[in-house]
């Protein structure tokens, strides 16, 4: 998936037609968009690409997966069913951590406002276990060390490998500065793809993107309920 910043004179289908994409794909990918007809020059849009996928890891006769179908997915959702991490997270793609963690919906009201806008990856992961119903308040934490040693605790919990993996794991990484978290998002065209409140803006804060990333991973932990 990349991204593309909206000019004047742009509009959705144009953009889906230089992409090679439809509208109803970029609306799945920016749920932020409400009406085709309206966007807005500056904001920034996800592009999915012809083989992304969001669900499990394709079969070993690389036939492709099945592209899971798109409910309705608003932004003020109750909080998931068990197990609805990935469903959860991938309702905020775009959401700006600063914006996400002081809105009145379920991970939002789970994250804590104080968490400076370029560390919130720990906070949106927590929120998300948190609005999924998989942590309680008590297990949120800020910190990726933090999160791994609540996770560890919790025997809803267990450590799996990334071959083992389902999209909604909690995936723990070490980066050149220290940490990082994420969640597993499933398989694109052979990698595995990571959603998680990431530093792409230009000013270094953070938002909510599915993208591939080379870190090395530390744990991976799956829920069991």
């Amino acid at each position: 998936m990349s991204t593309y910043q909206i000019k004047r004179g742009d509009t959705l289908s144009a953009i889906a037609a230089r992409n090679h994409t439809s509208v109803s794909a970029l609306m799945q990918a920016n749920p932020k968009i409400k009406n085709a007809d309206l966007i807005y020059a500056g904001d920034t849009l996800n592009i999915p690409g012809r083989n992304d996928s969001y669900g499990a890891r394709p079969p070993a006769d690389h036939s492709p997966a099945i592209r899971p179908q798109q409910g309705p997915s608003p932004v003020d959702a109750p909080a998931g069913s068990r197990g609805s991490a990935f469903e959860t997270a991938r309702q905020y793609l775009g959401w700006n951590a600063r914006d996400l963690k002081v809105s009145n919906n379920p991970v939002g009201r789970a994250m804590h406002d104080w968490v400076p806008n370029n560390v919130n990856c720990a906070n949106f992961v927590s929120g998300v276990l948190q609005a999924s119903g998989q942590i309680s308040a008590s297990q949120h934490n800020n910190s990726v060390y933090g999160l791994m040693h609540n996770l560890d605790r919790d025997p809803q919990f267990r450590r799996v490998s990334l071959q083992n993996a389902r999209p909604g794991d909690v995936v723990s990484m070490r980066t050149a500065h220290g940490q990082h978290v994420v969640m597993f998002a499933g398989w694109q065209n052979g990698r595995p793809t990571f959603i998680g409140s990431n530093n792409v803006n230009r000013d270094g804060s953070q938002r909510v993107t599915i993208s591939s990333m080379n870190y090395p991973i530390m744990a991976i932990h799956q829920y069991q309920g």
